[in-house]
């Protein structure tokens, strides 16, 4: 899907105030409430707007330890390390990726035991060769994607006018 101006703008908005409704996007946008609800929808639809949750803070939640492991996988094993690592509540996210690993893990845990526990049960899986660990120890960009989106020119649709 092609963003163009306006559904960067409409996202923007939504992600600095996620409570907004359509018609408080269309006053902030300048655009009809129509073309806000259709241009929404449409993201929705194509996968782009994936869900209106809260963000958690997981440090903020008592989880202030936090890593990325690395995972060497056995050949073939990437369909049994999936369904393993799903188990491990400790697992926030993780990436088949090329170089010297296999998977990445992103991690968060009360402290170092609750650290080691996910860990260990990480090795537990039969296709996890070897992992190698790499602790947080401050954030220095936080989770974004606005920036991106705005940073590729884009028009406006030429029947909807930019926000002043």
């Amino acid at each position: 899907m092609q963003l163009d101006g306006l559904d960067v703008a409409l996202l923007a908005g939504l992600r600095e105030n996620p409570r907004a409704g359509v018609l408080e996007l269309s006053r902030t946008s300048g655009v009809a409430r129509a073309t806000v609800q259709a241009r929404v929808q449409r993201m929705e639809a194509e996968g782009v707007v994936t869900g209106y949750g809260p963000d958690v803070d997981v440090a903020a939640a008592g989880f202030g330890v936090r890593a990325f492991i690395t995972l060497e996988i056995a050949q073939g094993g990437l369909a049994r390390a999936t369904e393993d690592l799903t188990a491990v509540p400790g697992i926030l996210e993780a990436y088949a990726v090329t170089g010297s690993g296999d998977v990445m893990c992103t991690v968060a845990a009360e402290s170092h035991e609750g650290l080691q526990e996910t860990l260990l049960a990480i090795s537990r899986s039969a296709v996890v060769a070897r992992t190698t660990s790499v602790v947080v120890l401050s954030t220095v960009v936080a989770p974004r994607v606005l920036p991106l989106l705005r940073s590729v020119p884009r028009e406006w649709p030429t029947r909807a006018n930019p926000p002043r």
